[in-house]
């Protein structure tokens, strides 16, 4: 008697149960890999796994070890960054600093400094120095550079010291100097954290009042006008080319630090022009008396109690009189130190910091970018 194939009912029932068996093989392959006693595993049974089963089976093995060598490859490491090279066109004000300093002074890593013009084609990065630019400018001007080369406007002249550089208003891609909106802001000097290596601070001894050492006298500067009327009401200890006491540069530290009060009085006034004439006095324990920009501007980047400003005094003979009530109580004076505790005040080094810090700079941001119109920024 001759069999019957199967009915069509009857063999939708066996693809159907084939389906559910590859289906739960797959199933136990992604998510129990570690049980090798059901069908399809590792050893697939061909009495139960048809061809497409075990293709899926074949597939996921090759992806898992793909994945595997993925996670085991190792990153290339962030001690071989690709080099920025700065060349440093003009030294500023001619004077030479260590082109090897960026990672072991500031840690940048992977920084060249160069000032060999025959590098120019391969400089990331031009820095000029305006105050250094002078009869240059046309040559500059017509100077073909690499479309992703930056030029950077670099001073640290106060607006009425430095020179506007008539018809490159569009010369350059990045700025860096003292003020706080330059792209590569780099102040006179900084409070930094304490850290393990520096001394705690101990008061210098003092035997002066007030101090100022000046050289660039000038009759229309606001300062002169203040000083002439402030010193009829207080002793100040004069030094400088002005009073003809010129202080050797290996005293200078020890003069400093034995004034209880410094003159940081800026020969102009401009935003955020704070110079070293602060920040020297607050390395060597004096506290500044300043003339500048407002008061806003100086509790940016010091503490509002780490010094006075003359604006805060309705006169000259106010101001006097108010230091000379600090000298009669200790322990006022000494709040103005308070910050010590935490932090430490650093100057800056002119150039080589600006340097260090455009590299850096290049190498977190790689896209377009013009100042337009910087006369109009710097001396507006």
């Amino acid at each position: 008697m001759t069999s019957k194939a199967p009915s069509g009912h009857f063999r939708h029932l066996i693809i159907a149960g084939v389906l559910v068996t590859c289906f739960t093989a797959i199933f136990y392959i992604y998510y129990k890999p570690s049980m090798s006693w059901m069908p399809c595993t590792d050893k697939p049974q061909p009495d139960v796994c048809t061809e497409a089963c075990l293709n899926v089976i074949a597939n996921k093995t090759e992806n898992t070890q793909e994945k595997m060598q993925a996670v085991t490859t190792v990153e290339p490491s962030k001690d071989h960054l690709p080099e920025i090279v700065v060349l440093i066109w003009y030294w500023p004000f001619g004077e030479h600093f260590d082109l090897n300093s960026c990672e072991s002074i500031y840690g940048i890593k992977s920084c060249r400094l160069t000032d060999d013009r025959g590098q120019f084609d391969q400089a990331h990065a031009v820095m000029f120095h305006i105050r250094d630019i002078g009869g240059d400018l046309p040559s500059l001007l017509a100077m073909s550079r690499p479309p992703r080369q930056k030029w950077v406007w670099m001073d640290m002249e106060s607006p009425t010291y430095s020179p506007k550089l008539i018809g490159a208003e569009d010369l350059f891609n990045l700025t860096s100097n003292f003020r706080r909106d330059s792209d590569i802001w780099i102040p006179y000097g900084r409070l930094v954290e304490i850290s393990d290596e520096d001394e705690p601070f101990q008061m210098p001894q003092k035997d002066k009042l007030v101090c100022w050492i000046v050289s660039h006298w000038n009759d229309n500067h606001r300062r002169v006008g203040f000083f002439n009327e402030f010193s009829k009401h207080i002793n100040v200890e004069g030094y400088g080319r002005h009073f003809n006491r010129l202080i050797d540069p290996q005293d200078y530290n020890k003069v400093m630090s034995s004034c209880k009060f410094y003159l940081s009085f800026e020969n102009s006034i401009h935003k955020y022009y704070i110079t070293e004439k602060v920040f020297n006095p607050m390395r060597l324990g004096t506290v500044p008396v300043v003339l500048g920009p407002p008061r806003e501007n100086y509790e940016e980047i010091i503490p509002k109690d780490s010094f006075i400003h003359v604006d805060d005094f309705q006169t000259p003979q106010e101001l006097a009189e108010h230091l000379k009530a600090l000298d009669q109580n200790q322990e006022m004076y000494e709040r103005f130190f308070s910050w010590r505790k935490d932090y430490v005040a650093k100057s800056s080094v002119f150039g080589q910091e600006h340097a260090c810090y455009i590299c850096d700079h290049l190498r977190k941001f790689r896209s377009f970018s013009i100042v337009k119109d910087v006369n109009k920024w710097y001396f507006s």
